[in-house]
């Protein structure tokens, strides 16, 4: 059985005062602070949103 790939993301900016699609982005991707780190599953529809926010977020590792 593969393991599953996983993408390692921080919030390196605050979402207040973005558009609301961005900060509605960086909600869905579960962040809430800056310096917070989630992993999450690699997925296109995960880089997608990491696409959309470059500038909001880092992927660490």
């Amino acid at each position: 059985m593969a393991a599953k790939k996983s993408v390692k993301v921080q919030q390196i900016r605050s979402g207040h005062g973005r558009k609301p699609g961005q900060a509605d982005t960086l909600k869905g991707l579960g962040l809430r602070r800056i310096g917070h780190v989630r992993e999450l599953e690699d997925t296109p529809a995960v880089r997608g949103m990491i696409e959309k926010i470059p500038h909001l977020v880092r992927v660490v590792e």
